[in-house]
């Protein structure tokens, strides 16, 4: 059963991107990058290419925060799964801890999932292995040296607090 688990649907509670109104710069940006392009056709003026590219790139970039339907991060029974990196069954997790951090005028949330063990024993399902046209996009995870992901959950449809509730909930529920 868990050999036929992909990204897509993997079942239980998830969480996806928020359709939101900060997103709105992507949109912004790839009009930009259209008006650049036809720009450098209309003149010849490769000036007009570099800001092209420079705008294509970030809309590119960001193209994940405008997928709102596909599930981010969640848990199922399995246990907790994070888009672009895999399954990681609940065992292997030793604490999970939303963290504030202060950034400049704000402050972002990080849910900071601790592994017990190596990461190669610690996933069922590996996903990191992205297709090439993916590889250059966002990931709503960074992983440190010392065994922890770190994922940023400002820009999930749910509040901070309930995503931390929830994986915790399951992870007491499902590794017992």
């Amino acid at each position: 059963m868990i050999a036929t688990l992909d990204e897509g649907n993997a079942g239980g509670y998830s969480v996806a991107y928020g359709r939101d109104d900060t997103y709105f710069p992507v949109y912004v940006t790839a009009a930009l990058a259209a008006i650049f392009c036809t720009a450098t056709f209309l003149t010849g003026a490769l000036y007009w290419l570099v800001l092209a590219a420079l705008a294509a790139g970030f809309t590119y970039y960001n193209i994940p925060l405008l997928e709102t339907g596909r599930p981010t991060i969640g848990a199922n029974q399995y246990g907790l799964f994070i888009q672009a990196f895999g399954l990681i069954r609940w065992r292997a997790i030793e604490r999970i801890d939303l963290v504030e951090i202060a950034e400049r005028a704000m402050t972002v949330h990080e849910l900071q999932i601790v592994l017990n063990v190596p990461l190669s024993s610690a996933l069922v399902v590996d996903w990191r292995k992205q297709p090439s046209w993916r590889w250059l996009m966002r990931l709503p995870w960074r992983m440190s040296h010392t065994n922890m992901v770190r994922i940023n959950v400002e820009p999930f449809d749910q509040p901070p607090d309930t995503i931390h509730r929830t994986f915790l909930r399951m992870w007491r529920y499902y590794r017992s």
